[in-house]
């Protein structure tokens, strides 16, 4: 069950890394798929701190995974599970696109709570 957490949390990590760049790199595209129907003109400053925001996001469960402790790495990534809850209810509050709302960020949140019981239970 631990190794099936850590695995979880290592893609999720990774995962949120590489949206972290993206919003780095093409704000206003990787912007466009966040799930609003409309992205706001000169947000380009605002996207790139949600890009490094999202990359440190990333980093700390990856320094989780290197520390070891399986249960602080359960803890912190189910304390880290409202981020995405949090995105999903806020596109959904502001009539932006179900569809990502639930299948991106919704998704995104469970499978943090899934790998997060695995390495609390494991």
């Amino acid at each position: 069950m631990i190794v099936a957490g850590y695995v979880l949390v290592g893609l999720v990590s990774l995962g949120i890394i590489y949206v972290g760049l993206n919003y780095l790199f093409a704000p206003a595209k990787t912007a466009a798929g966040f799930g609003f129907t409309e992205v706001p003109e000169n947000a380009e400053s605002f996207l790139n701190v949600k890009g490094g925001r999202d990359i440190g996001a990333g980093l700390v469960p990856l320094a989780l995974m290197v520390y070891g402790d399986p249960k602080a790495l359960g803890w912190a990534f189910l304390v880290a599970a409202v981020w995405p809850l949090f995105d999903m209810l806020i596109i959904l509050r502001h009539g932006g696109k179900k569809v990502v709302a639930y299948s991106v960020h919704g998704l995104t949140s469970l499978v943090m709570v899934i790998a997060a019981g695995l390495l609390l239970l494991g």
